[in-house]
């Protein structure tokens, strides 16, 4: 949930950057953003959403014991 700005690696990634001289696959692996606070935005809220997963999880749990 928090690892869309990282790459995704493969093992046909790691294949191809073995024959990439011109280091151009290193632009397409990456989930980009057209701004550095629209990448913040983003990871603001997807770690806000994590919060609110494990919060609803400890409550439904909570009202089970």
């Amino acid at each position: 949930m928090t690892d869309f700005l990282f790459a995704s690696p493969s093992f046909l990634t790691g294949l191809g950057r073995t024959i990439d001289i011109g280091a151009m696959l290193n632009r397409s692996n990456y989930n980009l953003t057209s701004t550095p606070e629209g990448a913040d935005l983003r990871a603001i809220a997807q770690d806000w959403g994590a919060v609110g997963k494990d919060l609803r999880k400890a409550m439904i749990e909570a009202e089970l014991k």
